[in-house]
C-alpha cells in the first residue's frame, strides 16, 4: 500500500460526520459532530457488549439449570443412600434370624419395625423388590410371632403327669368323668407359669376348683390353672409367658399338692400334652 493511500484512509477517518437529532418536543434540533474512527469504535463497542452481556446471560441461565440438576441428584443419592441402608439393616435382621437353630427361636427374637417406601429409577426399583420381599418375610414373622406368643407351650410347673387328659374314674366319687385337662404334681408352693401370653379372665374361687385362674390368649386360646394354695394375678392384669400367676396347692377337690391344667380352644377343651409336643 503506498503513503498516498494510506494518506488518505487517515484522512477520511479524521473526517467528521453529523448526527442529527430531533427531539419532539422542542423544534431545534441538536447537531452531534464526531469523527468516522469515533463512529467506528462505538459501534464495535456496542457489538462487543451487546455480545458479552448475552454470553454471559447464556451462562447464568445454564448455571441455574445446572444448579438445579445438581441438587435433585444429590437429593436423589441421599434417599438411594438411606434405601441402601435400610436393605443392609433388614439383611443383617435376617441373618441374625438365620443363625437361630429352630423355627422357636427366630419367632421369639424377631423383631418388627415397619419401614417407609421406597422409590427411586432403575436401581431404586430393584431394590425396593428386595425391601418389598424383605419387608414380606418381616411381617409373616411378626404374625407368627403373634401365633407363638398367644400359642399355649409346656407346663405351668416341673412335675409329673398323674392324671391324663380324656375319660377317667374320678378319684373322689368312684364314677367317670371327663378329665379336661392334666395333673401336674409338685411341692406345695412351687411357683405356677403362665404358659401364653394373655390377659387374666378370672382368679379367685370356683367349687371344686379351688383357688382357680384363667388367662386368655388369642387366636382363641385360653388356659386354666386350678387347686392353688394362692392367687397373685388380678383380672385384667396382662402376664407374659413364664410370669408367675400363682403357688402349687391343693384347694377345692385335691387330694395332694397338685396342679390342674386345662387348655381351651374356641371353648373347646385340648389335650395339653398334645400341644406341649406341638400337636393339635
Amino acid at each position: 500500500m503506498s503513503k498516498k493511500t494510506c494518506k488518505n484512509i487517515l484522512k477520511k477517518t479524521l473526517q467528521s460526520i453529523t448526527i442529527m437529532v430531533i427531539p419532539h418536543n422542542s423544534k431545534k434540533p441538536i447537531n452531534i459532530k464526531m469523527p468516522y474512527l469515533t463512529v467506528i469504535l462505538l459501534i464495535f463497542l456496542l457489538g462487543a457488549g451487546t455480545s458479552y452481556i448475552f454470553t454471559r446471560t447464556v451462562d447464568y441461565l445454564e448455571y441455574g439449570r445446572l444448579k438445579k440438576r445438581l441438587h435433585a441428584y444429590n437429593q436423589e443419592f441421599k434417599d438411594l443412600e438411606g434405601t441402601i441402608n435400610k436393605l443392609k439393616d433388614s439383611e443383617a435382621e435376617l441373618k441374625r434370624l438365620l443363625a437361630f437353630k429352630s423355627k422357636e427361636e427366630i419367632i421369639e427374637n424377631f423383631n418388627y419395625n415397619n419401614d417407609g417406601d421406597v422409590d427411586f429409577i432403575d436401581l431404586k426399583k430393584q431394590i425396593a423388590r428386595s425391601m418389598e420381599s424383605l419387608e414380606g418375610i418381616k411381617k409373616y414373622l411378626a404374625s407368627q410371632k403373634d401365633v407363638y406368643r398367644s400359642t399355649p407351650k409346656g407346663l405351668p410347673v416341673s412335675g409329673n403327669v398323674t392324671s391324663q387328659f380324656g375319660m377317667r374314674i374320678h378319684p373322689i366319687d368312684g364314677k367317670e368323668h371327663m378329665h379336661n385337662g392334666i395333673d401336674v404334681t409338685a411341692k406345695p408352693g412351687v411357683p405356677i407359669k403362665a404358659t401364653a401370653d394373655g390377659f387374666v379372665s378370672f382368679s379367685g374361687w370356683y367349687g371344686a376348683y379351688g383357688n382357680v385362674v384363667v388367662i386368655e390368649h388369642g387366636l382363641g386360646f385360653s388356659t386354666l390353672y386350678s387347686h392353688n394354695s394362692k392367687n397373685v394375678v388380678t383380672v385384667g392384669q396382662k402376664v407374659k409367658r413364664g410370669d408367675t400367676i400363682a403357688y402349687v396347692g391343693s384347694t377345692g377337690n385335691a387330694q395332694a399338692p397338685h396342679v390342674h391344667y386345662s387348655v381351651f380352644k374356641d371353648g373347646k377343651p385340648l389335650n395339653p400334652m398334645k400341644i406341649f409336643r406341638g400337636e393339635r
